[in-house]
């Protein structure tokens, strides 16, 4: 279905109030394959918009590790701020979602980098 929305000229970065971008939407379902399609047809992984902020937050928010790694490797960057001024590993760790945190950190997330709504990642966990 996504293929032949954006074949029909479905615009990638069209953003709504609701869900953000088609990226954040994809990546608050848990939808990996649309996610990598998106990904292949070049979606901006640093949007921000969505409720949850910018992809790799939504993405840390629903504790999907294969989506932030696959977000990470196109370019997703690591320590960005989005919703209430917070970062991705902040709201993984109030999630509480461990995989994500794990993730992010190895891949260099700043685990003391000042905190937005959620406070710093020790504090958010």
């Amino acid at each position: 279905i996504v293929r032949l929305l954006l074949h029909k000229g479905a615009r990638i970065e069209q953003s709504s109030p609701l869900h953000g971008t088609a990226l954040c939407a994809a990546v608050s379902r848990a939808r990996f394959d649309v996610v990598q399609i998106l990904l292949e047809k070049g979606a901006n992984v640093n949007a921000v918009g969505s409720p949850y902020g910018n992809a790799l937050q939504a993405a840390a928010w629903v504790g999907n590790v294969a989506i932030v790694e696959a977000l990470h490797r196109n370019g997703a960057e690591i320590n960005a701020r989005g919703e209430g001024e917070c970062t991705a590993l902040q709201v993984a760790c109030y999630a509480g979602n461990s995989g994500a945190v794990r993730s992010l950190l190895v891949r260099g997330a700043g685990v003391d980098m000042p905190g937005g709504k959620y406070g710093r990642a020790l504090e958010a966990a």
